[in-house]
């Protein structure tokens, strides 16, 4: 609040008006004239004699109620006609949504105790200035979005929606909210939230959007009938460093050698010093360290030598003070060696087979190639069937039932609800790409050409790897516990001259090699001696119980035991990733294998708040607001009350003779 004042007079106004006091006490000292008489005593004339003395100019004023409550009127009239008052903040609007973020920047202490913590203090104290007609409804959201609390005026139901929120360690994603957020308050639509909640008064409503701005535009999305305000939280120029890659490869000239290798960025704009420790198997000595001064926005990559280990787990921790801690330790699982069948349907590829006759891709992958003609044998039909193959790979080609294995199709499309081709585009530019996806490790495409290709369209829970602006060229999604990855564009086809060629120079990178490396590794599920099973918080994590009669459970990092249900043939998705660590898959009382959690995104770990004016639902930008509208209150109302409360009094004192 603020203070305020405002005169109602001008200067020569109050010239006048600050005479008035002076005059006042000047009549308590006038001397009365009286016309002498003289009387035989003076006893009935004492009161007259008091009044001469005190009617003497020069002598000392009694005491008197009257004089000070005339004062005490005369200065709170004067009080008055300065208008004093202030000038205080409002929440406005009758109708509100609170959308707190609670994703792994959030956990960032830049703000004491925690962003999180901060952005609930804001919204109760959004919630403690709501009217009693008012109501709001409490929405969390990461890269999902979970309504904690519908709509209601029952400010204590609020309050505790919001401190019952808790910090998560998922990615942000702002879209799922506003799905639920638009659903429930624009008429004629539905909120798409987990249970799909229909509400049965659809009204517009002011949206606050309280968080640290890490997550990407929304670009297909209409607020509608919402007002949105966007709430920062946070330091603009936070600092922090993180692990954004770990990994392990086997030697490139040594095969039987591993090399574990760490990618550490320094988000902050000064030099830090870092000290990295590396554990195996959760040892209380390190295995190896490494000490590294990264420069602003800098990156270290450290390769550690695995001499000896062929099977373990593998920490990596930073010895860092920074804002964020989630993302100072990642976690890799090195499985010993053990190849896996692939098919390969072609009607041929050199590139490809090339690829898979590599050195680590031997020792990955037992090879079979077959003509496209293979896929109408029985042979095929039956092993398709038996889970003969780990992987499957279709060139130009594809079967009329999907297989149960996990399969990638390049320059064809499955025949699975969900999946479809779009027209055909020349020479598209690829324009993003995304590093963190296993499939993706240590594969660089930014530079590649492609002659032509056919944007995807992709089922639910499917993510796109590689895209050319906003049409996606390889993408996966899964599958009734199975994933399929498709390539959209070819490797090999007829060129504009007739003739068989490339039609993308990627099979002539190393990174092709590596590619298909990582499809055998993560899809084909090979025991590979590298970061096997890896995935982020909030993944889908396909598990197959090896003894359908054990029992079969899950047990994340910090000890919580979960049951996984709705399995298909022995398989099953474990949805709740949302710790990061080493989980464990149990059956039978014993450990059955092993997959780990890693933050592994930039945007989370560059804690810097979004700029102001940056943020952008559809077509409108979001403005930074507190939410509170300004206001005046003013004063000189209640003084003059209390001005004709000291006039009563007066009147009564002096009707009644009182005396001070």
């Amino acid at each position: 609040m603020f203070p305020e004042w405002s005169s109602a007079l001008v200067w020569w106004q109050w010239v006048i008006l600050a005479a008035v006091p002076p005059a006042v006490v000047l009549l308590y000292f006038l001397k009365l004239k009286r016309t002498p008489l003289e009387v035989p005593s003076t006893y009935l004339w004492h009161k007259s004699i008091e009044d001469l003395n005190v009617n003497s100019l020069w002598q000392r004023l009694r005491r008197n109620l009257l004089l000070l409550l005339q004062l005490l009127l005369i200065a709170l009239a004067m009080l008055a006609l300065l208008q004093p008052g202030w000038r205080s903040q409002i929440l406005s609007g009758d109708r509100f949504i609170f959308l707190i973020d609670n994703s792994a920047s959030m956990n960032a202490t830049d703000v004491a105790p925690s962003r999180l913590a901060e952005a609930k203090r804001q919204v109760l104290e959004l919630i403690g200035e709501m009217d009693s007609a008012d109501v709001a409804m409490v929405v969390s959201f990461s890269d999902t979005a979970r309504v904690e609390q519908t709509f209601t005026g029952n400010r204590r139901e609020l309050r505790a929606a919001v401190e019952a929120i808790e910090p998560t360690e998922r990615r942000t994603s702002l879209v799922e909210a506003i799905k639920v957020s638009s659903g429930l308050a624009n008429p004629g639509r539905s909120g798409e939230d987990i249970t799909d909640e229909r509400v049965a008064e659809a009204l517009p409503a002011k949206l606050f959007i309280v968080s640290d701005g890490k997550f990407p535009d929304v670009d297909d999305l209409a607020l509608g009938t919402l007002d949105a305000v966007y709430i920062p939280i946070g330091q603009p120029d936070a600092a922090n460093v993180a692990i954004v890659a770990f990994d392990t490869r086997r030697h490139s000239r040594q095969d039987d050698r591993l090399q574990a290798f760490a990618q550490m960025v320094n988000f902050g704009s000064e030099p830090v010093v870092v000290d990295a420790e590396l554990f195996l198997d959760a040892q209380s000595e390190p295995f190896d360290v490494a000490r590294e001064t990264i420069p602003p926005n800098g990156v270290w990559s450290e390769p550690f030598p695995m001499v000896g280990v062929e099977s373990g787990v593998l920490e990596l921790r930073l010895s860092v003070e920074d804002a964020l801690e989630v993302d100072n330790r990642a976690w890799t699982i090195i499985n010993p060696p053990e190849p896996v069948p692939v098919l390969v349907v072609s009607p041929g590829n050199e590139p490809l087979q090339w690829a898979l006759t590599t050195g680590p891709a031997r020792r990955l992958a037992s090879v079979q190639v077959e003509p496209p003609e293979f896929l109408a044998t029985d042979t095929y039909r039956q092993q398709a069937a038996g889970r003969a193959w780990s992987l499957l790979i279709y060139d130009r080609c594809g079967p009329e039932t999907m297989p149960q294995a996990n399969t990638l199709f390049i320059g064809s499309v499955p025949k699975h609800p969900g999946w479809s081709a779009g027209p055909r585009i020349e020479a598209p530019m690829i324009v993003d790409a995304d590093p963190a996806h296993p499939l993706m490790q240590f594969v660089t495409v930014d530079q590649e050409l492609i002659a032509a290709a056919t944007p995807l369209s992709f089922p639910s829970g499917g993510s796109v790897l590689i895209d050319a602006g906003d049409q996606p060229l390889l993408a996966i999604a899964p599958r009734e516990g199975f994933e399929d990855a498709v390539l959209g564009f070819e490797l090999v086809g007829v060129r504009s001259d007739g003739q068989m060629g490339l039609r993308t120079t990627w099979p002539r990178r190393l990174s092709f090699a590596v590619f298909l490396q990582n499809c055998v590794e993560y899809l084909g599920g090979a025991g590979r001696a590298d970061s096997a099973n890896r995935y982020r918080p909030g993944e889908s994590v396909t598990l197959e119980n090896p003894d359908p009669e054990q029992s079969f459970q899950v047990r994340s990092p910090r000890g919580k035991v979960t049951n996984p249900r709705g399995g298909t043939q022995g398989r099953f998705q474990f949805r709740e990733t949302t710790e990061v660590g080493e989980y464990k898959v149990e059956s039978g009382g014993s450990t059955a294998g092993r997959f780990v959690v890693n933050l592994f995104d930039r945007a989370e770990s560059d804690v810097a708040t979004r700029a102001q004016g940056a943020i952008r639902i559809g077509y409108v930008e979001i403005p930074d607001d507190s939410g509170w509208e300004p206001t005046r209150t003013d004063l000189w109302k209640g003084l003059l009350l209390l001005g004709l409360a000291v006039l009563l009094l007066e009147w009564y004192t002096y009707t009644r003779r009182i005396r001070l």
